[in-house]
């Protein structure tokens, strides 16, 4: 389970130009609110492993970002889907919440050992 980081520099390579999906945490050191969703990412970043990318950006060390995405209060919790308007919400919300709200389950790539020909046909 890796969590990326993403800053002003990297954020279009990592995020915006990624195939995945991102949940991107915008964060920093000294919020209290931060730190508890910091274990509710990790929760997100190992079940959606492979199918959709955590990132974390430190906002006071990333100001540009903040400013492009009007990040006004932190946490902000943001979903970013490929050809898709990111949503966004702030505050501490535990994985489950986040999971629904962003609509997650439905990034999900089958498992391997789970493949089969059903649902996989392609319609003519």
């Amino acid at each position: 389970m890796a969590i990326k980081t993403a800053g002003d520099a990297d954020f279009e390579q990592v995020v915006l130009q990624s195939d995945k999906p991102a949940l991107v945490d915008f964060w920093a050191a000294w919020c209290g609110p931060c730190k508890l969703v910091a274990p509710e990412m990790e929760k997100l970043a190992e079940k959606y492993e492979g199918s959709i990318d955590v990132v974390k950006v430190d906002v006071d060390a990333n100001p540009g970002l903040s400013r492009a995405f009007n990040i006004m209060s932190i946490p902000t919790i943001a979903f970013f889907a490929p050809g898709k308007q990111p949503m966004g919400v702030v505050g501490f919300r535990p994985a489950e919440q986040l999971e629904t709200q962003f609509g997650l389950a439905q990034y999900v790539k089958p498992a391997e050992s789970a493949d089969s020909s059903e649902g996989t046909s392609t319609a003519a």
